[in-house]
């Protein structure tokens, strides 16, 4: 069996522990785990983040993560978010009752719908973005984070539901 890496988020986040089953689960599944951190960490802090922040990045994963009721991973979220030394605006963006405008409002409005409804999700909103300023580019790498957060944040809620603490 292979070990898990030290910096790895999910199971950081389920705080599933050796010996646990989850645990043993997770080891045996230890390539996909790796895969998950180097997705987590290709979402967050991409070499290019093109017209998305690394701070806005983090911001937005905070949010998610708080509209999903996961305290931690928000923390771990917000502290991605404050070492890439977010503005105050940008801090706001975590904050789910901040609904923000132009630019970023049109940028939490997917975010919190496409976190809450993803079903809802539909060319109208696509064209917000565009309207808002958001280039093709930038709404593939939203669309990235938001697919990547809706994983891991089930991912790691099934591990909780697993170890008895969901």
């Amino acid at each position: 069996m292979s070990a898990l890496a030290s910096n790895d988020v999910v199971t950081e986040q389920s705080r599933v522990l050796p010996g646990e089953a989850a645990h043993e689960a997770l080891v045996a599944r230890a390539e996909v785990v790796a895969m998950t951190q180097a997705t987590h960490d290709a979402a967050l802090k991409p070499k290019d983040p093109g017209g998305l922040s690394h701070a806005e990045r983090a911001a937005l994963a905070s949010r998610i993560a708080r509209l999903n009721a996961d305290a931690g991973l928000a923390a771990h979220y917000e502290t991605l978010m404050h070492e890439a030394v977010a503005s105050a605006e940008v801090e706001c963006i975590a904050d789910p009752a901040f609904k923000g405008s132009g630019r970023i409002g049109a940028l939490i409005a997917y975010t919190d719908l496409a976190s809450t409804a993803p079903k809802d999700v539909g060319p109208s909103d696509i064209e917000a973005l565009k309207q808002a300023g958001v280039g093709d580019a930038d709404i593939v790498r939203l669309a990235e984070l938001n697919a990547f957060l809706a994983y891991q944040v089930r991912l790691i809620a099934g591990l909780k539901l697993l170890r008895g603490q969901g």
